[in-house]
């Protein structure tokens, strides 16, 4: 069978077996085992336990359970509040400071939790209902908090920038600071947007000012800048090259976990069951999607399917940025049902050839894929960060909460356009501190 033909039967099956409700990893194996055992024979299963652990065996792989509960130590304790509660004393004499609160500390909690779910629902607990309170329009209320949610996994420490660092043997080191400029362009496209669609809805008394006494806002800085400061620390010990990103991640951990004993009063042995139950089902679920994709590729490759397709794009007579149209198009349909880990694990292998022969920077799409990955969840029919608003706010409707998040799918689009014209947004600082890529 042409092994094209081939491709698109893999394809289709892929998509019944994912949308028949099982898990994305088992699905995958499903799928490679089949086509495996059907045009490759019995004894090419004999090598599927050797590829499952292989993909396994990396010490870079210790990152993402450490980074996970990093974040996790942080989402089960009062911090996403109090960095709400801070930043809303520091901004209130800005002109629609509590929006731009609300997505500072979307931004900064994203950065530490690198969870958008988490993200949304402790800023939102307190954000919404302030918003609300001060008149603030219900879409501006739910969708800014839901488009601030999916910072999370572009700007560092991003689980999703080490799966595809992972997956493409590129350094993530570098793909961390690929994200912040990105990161901040996002950040103020929807500040720009709030602040317009506040000022639009007629009523000035949303861009009043609040007040707050200086004594009022040092007071609150101790429970936060701690946080702040190992986010900084991680950051700096990574590209300072004091510690690889595994060995950052574990200090991370360890830290985040102490402080929040000690100024959360996390120390019952129940709530830190918890956080480390939670980090490890979250951990596992990730390198078993990781160890599938990996069984996955090999069967793409084995089938000569990965070869054809880079091939057959080669042979194309089209513009690289047509072609670029294409794969954002498919980034952004795959994204609306499947979740980023399951994508990048799934498309890299097939798409990084097709990229770099088109003369683009690995490194760059990176930052493109991972804002196409923050559209799906923001957008139906999955779009966790709607259904979790919708939790934390019942009485607003997910149809509010949808269209009020559409203007920041504009803004997020208006990203990878800018990005296209200007890849130094992504490609700057990297270079900058780590130098040009090789």
């Amino acid at each position: 069978m042409d092994p094209l033909v081939l491709g698109a039967i893999v394809a289709v099956m892929t998509i019944l077996v994912l949308f028949s409700g099982v898990s994305v990893a088992l699905g995958l194996l499903i799928v490679s085992g089949g086509f495996l055992l059907v045009f490759d024979g019995l004894r090419s299963l004999e090598l599927l336990p050797e590829i499952f652990f292989g993909k396994l065996d990396s010490f870079a792989l210790l990152s993402i359970p450490m980074f996970i509960i990093m974040g996790s130590s942080i989402a089960s304790t009062r911090a996403g509040a109090d960095l709400y509660e801070a930043l809303e004393r520091w901004l209130t004499r800005v002109p629609g400071g509590l929006v731009i609160s609300n997505l500072g500390a979307c931004a900064l909690f994203a950065a530490m939790s690198g969870s958008s779910p988490a993200t949304c629902a402790a800023i939102g607990k307190m954000g919404i209902p302030e918003m609300r309170k001060r008149g603030y329009p219900d879409g501006v209320a739910a969708g800014s908090i839901a488009a601030g949610g999916t910072l999370g996994i572009l700007i560092p420490p991003s689980v999703t920038m080490i799966v595809y660092g992972i997956a493409t043997e590129t350094s993530i080191g570098r793909l961390f600071l690929a994200g912040v400029m990105p990161g901040f362009l996002l950040v103020v496209l929807f500040m720009a947007w709030s602040l317009y669609s506040t000022w639009k809805s007629g009523n000035k008394e949303l861009l009043a000012t609040g007040s707050y006494s200086w004594r009022e806002r040092f007071e609150i800085l101790p429970r936060v800048v701690p946080f702040l400061a190992i986010i900084a620390g991680v950051l700096y010990a990574m590209y300072g090259g004091v510690a690889t990103p595994s060995e950052t991640a574990a200090v991370g951990a360890l830290l985040c976990l102490i402080i929040a004993m000690i100024i959360y009063r996390l120390w019952h042995p129940k709530a830190l069951w918890v956080v480390l139950r939670d980090s490890t089902r979250e951990s596992v679920m990730i390198l078993f999607i990781i160890a599938a994709a990996g069984v996955f590729s090999y069967m793409l490759s084995s089938l000569f399917i990965t070869q054809s397709i880079a091939e057959w794009i080669g042979t194309l007579d089209v513009n690289r940025w047509v072609l670029m149209i294409a794969v954002n198009v498919f980034l952004l349909i795959a994204g609306f049902f499947l979740p980023p880990v399951a994508v990048i694990l799934m498309s890299a292998p097939i798409l990084l050839p097709i990229i770099t022969s088109a003369g683009f920077d690995p490194i760059w799409f990176a930052v493109v894929l991972t804002i196409n990955m923050e559209i799906g969840l923001i957008s139906p029919p999955v779009g966790l960060n709607l259904y979790v608003i919708n939790g934390i706010a019942p009485d607003i409707s997910l149809k509010t909460i949808l269209m009020g998040s559409l203007p920041y799918v504009a803004c997020m689009v208006i990203a990878i356009v800018l990005l296209c014209l200007f890849p130094g947004i992504a490609t700057w600082l990297p270079n900058l501190i780590m130098g040009p890529s090789i």
